[in-house]
């Protein structure tokens, strides 16, 4: 079954699982920086989600600046009058990366949500720039965003709590620290609801470039899809909040590096089929 996800071409999009590593090698961020194109790019970290910007700030300036970066410059937007300050903008429209740290996701659509400054960020990527983000930062790249809801506890109707996200990428569900804080029922939940939601659970120290048709995972972690457009039944429909979930024939595949997922045909690609992928042109497609 062939369900639309739409994927424009632009620049890279980059979703980091949290916790990832900032020392050497840094395999995770020293690829976003490869993905700007540039051998000395600039680098815009936006801490809003955070509330820690300045220490959150710190860690990522060091790690950029040792993979190479020029300038590493702090959007440190904290409300909705710096989402459209002039200045912040600016940063935002000379950065090479736009690389939006973790905290909470609500914080992060609350500022931004039809800000000057998520125009700009919009704008940059459709003009090539790199939009990484990690954990929070992640998470509020979709359409749709999870933004809460018990790991242990969300195959009940109405348990995961979903909002309006920045929109970088429809017809996904991207969830973090997937693994680390068990996950797995909150991406089952959401596909019982809504099958046609790919979910993507991210790992901690994992990472999915977003490519045109194609997922590639990247990292030392794991990537966990969950696949809901083949479910045979649910009685979802037939409950009230609260109630636990049944949904039968949902499909899991687990990516590690160098493995790829083709958006439209639904399969996993093994590391010689999702190179030849590089080899072929990115047409937008819906």
């Amino acid at each position: 079954m062939n369900v639309s996800v739409t994927v424009p071409v632009r620049g890279p999009l980059v979703a980091i699982g949290g916790a990832e590593d900032k020392s050497q090698p840094a395999a995770i961020l020293k690829h976003v920086v490869e993905l700007s194109g540039k051998r000395a790019p600039v680098v815009g970290v936006i801490t809003t989600a955070s509330a820690i910007p300045d220490d959150v700030f710190g860690a990522y300036k060091t790690a950029f600046e040792t993979l190479g970066a020029a300038e590493v410059a702090h959007i440190r937007v904290r409300d909705r009058g710096d989402a459209g300050a002039d200045a912040y903008v600016t940063m935002i429209r000379q950065a090479d990366i736009i690389f939006i740290s973790g905290g909470d996701q609500m914080r992060l659509t609350n500022i931004f949500g039809g800000s000057k400054a998520l125009g700009a960020i919009r704008a940059r990527h459709a003009e090539g720039a790199v939009v990484a983000g990690t954990s929070a930062g992640a998470a509020c790249q979709s359409a749709t965003m999870v933004y809460g809801g018990p790991a242990d506890d969300s195959l009940r109707k109405g348990a995961v709590k979903m909002a309006a996200g920045f929109g970088f990428v429809d017809g996904v569900i991207i969830d973090t620290h997937f693994l680390e804080r068990g996950r797995f029922s909150r991406l089952m939940e959401v596909g019982a609801t809504n099958p046609e939601f790919l979910g993507v659970g991210l790992g901690e120290d994992a990472a999915v470039h977003f490519d045109g048709e194609v997922i590639r995972a990247f990292g030392p972690g794991h990537v966990i899809l969950v696949d809901s457009t083949s479910i045979t039944g649910s009685n979802v429909f037939d409950l009230d909040d609260g109630e636990a979930v049944t949904v039968h024939n949902v499909t899991m595949h687990a990516l590690v590096d160098g493995y790829g997922y083709n958006l439209r045909d639904r399969r996993v690609l093994g590391p010689d089929e999702l190179e030849a992928y590089r080899l072929e042109p990115k047409d937008a497609y819906s």
